[in-house]
């Protein structure tokens, strides 16, 4: 697989309209990822046009609830034929099971992938705001494992976090990486941060970079100058 089919763009715009716009602007990107704002705001209006353009989806919407909902939402999700779809490890192990019983019989399932922890919170606020008395990287760990040990076919992780799932979890266990910035653009609200490059060597197996493309002056050539730097690694 080429390197740039691996970064994920996030379609994080609020209507339609400037999701297509986005889409018109950078037709060499392959992959999209639509999360709640999107979503909300478009229903499946935005996932039939993605469909129609051929381009794989990241369904980022996080469920997070009892069993039978998150059963049920991942079940109707399957109907969109998206490729990944996003749910919350704490939801907990039935909820986790559930959601994996829930598109075993599909024709085309997507990839389930768990929250481990969000790229916005830092070691602090899970200890002092979330009162979990594990550091940061055993947290993550650990909620990686629990997806694992249901079926959930990987993870979304900070990169600092790829190397140790990597080791532990197996080169199987798919790992897609927010928190994404290349050396010449703002780090913005992620507070565990990497580069491309370096995210890429750590071993995740795909990245999602929006701000330092979609908010850049000239969202082609900051893609362009993303995929330079991702054609160095090996």
């Amino acid at each position: 697989m080429p390197q740039t089919n691996r970064v994920i763009v996030p379609l994080d715009v609020p209507n339609l309209t400037e999701a297509i716009a986005l889409l018109d602007k950078l037709p060499q990107v392959n992959f999209w990822k639509v999360g709640l704002e999107l979503f909300v705001s478009t229903g499946p209006d935005i996932l039939t046009i993605l469909k129609e353009r051929e381009k794989r989806i990241f369904l980022d919407l996080k469920f997070h609830d009892i069993p039978n909902t998150i059963a049920g939402a991942c079940g109707s999700a399957t109907q969109y034929g998206v490729d990944l779809l996003t749910l919350h490890t704490t939801a907990g192990r039935n909820a986790l099971k559930a959601a994996t019983k829930a598109i075993s019989d599909t024709p085309s399932p997507p990839k389930l992938l768990a929250i481990t922890l969000l790229t916005s919170l830092n070691s602090r606020e899970l200890a002092f705001d979330l009162k979990i008395p594990l550091e940061l990287p055993e947290y993550t760990l650990q909620m990686a494992m629990l997806a694992q040990e249901c079926g959930i076919n990987g993870a979304v992780c900070s990169p600092q976090e790829v190397s140790q799932l990597r080791r532990v979890c197996g080169d199987d266990f798919l790992l897609v990486c927010p928190g994404i910035r290349p050396s010449w653009s703002d780090q913005g609200d992620q507070r565990r941060v990497m580069t491309p490059s370096e995210a890429m060597q750590a071993g995740a197996d795909y990245l999602v970079i929006g701000r330092p493309i979609t908010m850049a002056n000239d969202p082609v050539a900051a893609w362009g100058k993303i995929c330079e730097e991702l054609e160095t690694v090996s």
